[in-house]
């Protein structure tokens, strides 16, 4: 995988390619303080909501029962950067893209962070809602310090990126219906089940019409348009048997291989096995492989303690404090 690979799978430079076969979307330039702001490990505050500050109160445990909370202490106030004119441009967007939308850079998504939305959810009204999941995603990060971080030509010099915000219209996609494709010189020689998580009753009965959809999507839209010969690209396939583009990515070790391995993919194996591309899904629950993004997610009891879902958790979390404030003094 070349840096030039990873230049070409930017959202900006596919879309006007493929933008009749894939979802409407709009691109807004990311300002450089944005992007500082994105990058800032400090206390998360989100910046693009109506209350902009988070107050920290320190105060003392009076009994382990009895929890008094006080605004005489010492408090610190940290408050969200605003960026007036951008915001309105994205508020412009969310608006043109029907009030919901789906955010990405210039490659990933935050798929990685959707246990800190309320609703476990990528689904976004405002500005806010996408710095949340922005600054609690690796994924974002990498895209913003690391994008070419396997490319096997290290010693070039990076090309420059003008980083962008991509709004997507929302859509609701039946995660049965996303696959994964991966193209080695410009031939379709691997399919597989995007969602490995789940086993769907649908696609082994299917998997013929599937796989002729996919490979006549490809032939007569994808095949020879790209600007590489070997890409991965991602699609969905409808409830009437319509395939669409979602996404394309490199050819290599950053793309998740999903139900491959990249020693299979890489080794001419697969297209000496059989003519056309191979495809997998998961075959029953039996197959079904964890979540990758579960290692991105908090504890449990992070969870409870956050939205106070359990109270006697909470309870003997504040008397470890104590105890931990005497232990201290002593």
């Amino acid at each position: 995988m070349k840096k030039e690979q990873v230049v070409n799978c930017q959202f900006s430079v596919w879309y006007p390619i493929f933008k009749k076969h894939t979802i409407k979307s709009l691109i807004l330039p990311l300002p450089q303080n944005v992007i500082e702001y994105l990058l800032d490990d400090g206390t998360l505050v989100v910046a693009g909501s109506d209350h902009n500050t988070y107050t920290h109160c320190n105060s003392d445990l009076n009994a382990e029962e009895d929890i008094q909370w006080s605004d005489d202490e010492t408090t610190a106030t940290v408050t969200a950067p605003e960026f007036p004119e951008f915001s309105s441009h994205v508020l412009e967007a969310i608006n043109a893209l029907g009030g919901s939308v789906f955010p990405k850079l210039n490659w990933s998504a935050p798929r990685d962070a959707n246990w800190i939305a309320l609703n476990s959810s990528l689904q976004c009204h405002s500005l806010s809602d996408i710095f949340l999941l922005f600054k609690s995603s690796d994924f974002i990060t990498h895209d913003l310090t690391q994008p070419f971080l396997l490319c096997s030509d290290q010693d070039s010099p990076d090309p420059v990126i003008h980083y962008e915000l991509v709004l997507r219209k929302w859509s609701e996609l039946i995660p049965g219906g996303e696959f994964r494709c991966f193209v080695k010189e410009n031939k379709l020689i691997a399919v597989s089940q995007r969602d490995h998580t789940q086993f769907y009753q649908h696609i082994p009965k299917q998997e013929e019409q599937i796989c002729q959809a996919i490979q006549l999507f490809f032939s007569q839209n994808i095949q020879y348009n790209f600007l590489d010969e070997d890409f991965v690209f991602d699609v969905y396939r409808d409830s009437q048997g319509r395939v669409w583009l979602i996404d394309l990515n490199p050819f290599g070790e950053v793309t998740d291989a999903l139900l491959f391995s990249w020693e299979e993919l890489t080794s001419g194996e697969l297209t000496q096995q059989q003519e056309g591309p191979a495809f997998r899904y998961a075959t029953s629950e039996v197959t079904v492989q964890p979540s990758p993004c579960l290692s991105y997610r908090i504890p449990r009891d992070f969870v409870d303690l956050s939205t106070g879902e359990d109270a006697y958790k909470l309870i003997d979390f504040l008397k470890l404090k104590k105890r931990q404030q005497e232990d201290s003094e002593e």
